[in-house]
């Protein structure tokens, strides 16, 4: 009888480890919520259902487009970014680096190698400070959660603060600053997905049977990834807009002036989940009384020193130069915060 027993918890926690642990979180937090406030329930639920409903076209969008640009191998097109010219190096990063929808675990490999190459570390500054902050995918679901403004803001807020990075940079280096910025080993592998930087795009990939099977393994893969953080993401939301006083958030991040947009950029930092479960949670903040360059600021920040990419820079130079990572992303932040805030 023991024996059953110990074998059916073991098969239990096998079944347990199976599964993903966000839907786990997102079934606990809902099973808590019911439970511990039933009266309040219905609202926060009715908040999250509401606005995943609303995001579904955007997110729809978002998988074609990224199982479209995977498909194609549309990304080969970046490595064009790290040649010629150091100047030109740099503003072509920062663009390319806001549009390419790369996972960090393909990045690390491709900019080894780079840097091995003998590519500037001011050019792999502009790309590393502007690709986590936007992508397609992002740029759709920021849409959808905040509108275009908030959209169009961030993805000029990506190029903007990896050309001022990858400038900044390349000055630091001309005044000696920065030298041997590399550590002595750097990582040979990725996640097994292998570089997405060889090769030419394929625009007609239905004629090609990997290529068609690529489409529908991405198009799977991302809708399930975005479903999973959106339902989180809403689910956080419900309860920010049930349970946070707005006049705390309205004291922290509220108001005009600097300040809170400082207060936006630091919070951002330690509180960020990912480019797709971020905005639904800011535009609860901004309900609840944060200002639009507050807003702009938490998402910058929080890209910028979200555990991928802060592992990407960190597997591959040494300390002076990831302090400068983050001063950088943190710093262009706030002044993407004020120019929103500005602009708006």
């Amino acid at each position: 009888m023991t024996e059953l027993a110990l074998r059916t918890a073991d098969a239990f926690r096998t079944r347990l480890r199976g599964i993903d642990r966000v839907w786990l979180l997102i079934a606990a937090i809902a099973l808590a919520t019911a439970l511990l406030v039933p009266a309040q329930a219905p609202a926060v639920f009715d908040v999250a259902v509401g606005s995943f409903l609303s995001t579904l076209p955007f997110i729809a969008v978002a998988v074609g487009l990224v199982a479209w640009l995977k498909a194609t191998g549309a990304e080969a097109i970046v490595a064009r970014a790290f040649q010629g010219r150091e100047i030109r190096m740099i503003v072509l990063a920062a663009i390319v680096g806001g549009l390419a929808p790369f996972c960090s675990c393909q990045v690390i490999p491709f900019i080894a190698g780079l840097l091995a190459l003998g590519a500037p570390v001011s050019a792999v500054m502009a790309f590393w400070l502007s690709s986590p902050l936007m992508d397609p995918a992002s740029f759709m679901i920021t849409a959808g959660a905040l509108g275009w403004p908030f959209a169009i803001g961030k993805a000029a807020a990506a190029v903007g603060v990896g050309l001022g990075g990858g400038l900044l940079t390349a000055g630091a280096m001309r005044a000696g600053l920065f030298a041997n910025p590399l550590k002595p080993t750097a990582p040979s592998g990725g996640c097994g997905c292998g570089s997405p930087f060889k090769g030419k795009p394929v625009w007609r990939f239905w004629e090609v049977e990997k290529r068609r099977a690529t489409f529908r393994t991405e198009a799977a893969s991302n809708a399930l990834f975005l479903v999973k953080w959106m339902a989180l993401a809403y689910l956080l939301e419900g309860l920010m807009i049930q349970f946070v006083p707005a006049e705390t958030v309205g004291a922290l991040a509220g108001g005009e002036g600097p300040l809170p947009i400082v207060v936006g950029a630091l919070v951002g930092m330690p509180a960020y989940l990912n480019g797709y479960a971020a905005p639904p949670l800011v535009a609860a903040l901004v309900a609840q009384g944060m200002s639009p360059g507050a807003a702009m600021a938490f998402l910058t920040a929080g890209a910028v020193s979200c555990i991928p990419a802060m592992a990407a820079v960190w597997s591959l130079v040494r300390l002076p130069i990831f302090a400068a990572y983050v001063a950088l992303g943190l710093g262009g932040a706030i002044v993407a915060g004020m120019a929103f805030s500005f602009v708006v």
